[in-house]
């Protein structure tokens, strides 16, 4: 079984806002439909480099989009 992440993210509601869907997004960023569904429910974390172009289909910085807990 998987762990999730302590990473945490918007995507659902920042995609959910342009009006997007999980399949736009996920072809723009170039994962499966499936990939995005884990990384919006928190159940994988994406690498930094898809981090990255999730921000800039958003036009938001990755602290915007993705956060990662204090201690």
């Amino acid at each position: 079984m998987v762990k999730p992440t302590n990473v945490t993210n918007t995507i659902r509601a920042t995609r959910e806002q342009t009006g997007m869907t999980q399949a736009e997004l996920a072809k723009q960023i170039g994962v499966t439909r499936q990939t995005l569904i884990a990384i919006e429910q928190g159940k994988y974390s994406p690498t930094l480099e898809l981090a990255f172009k999730v921000a800039r289909v958003f036009n938001r910085s990755i602290d915007d989009i993705f956060q990662y807990p204090e201690d």
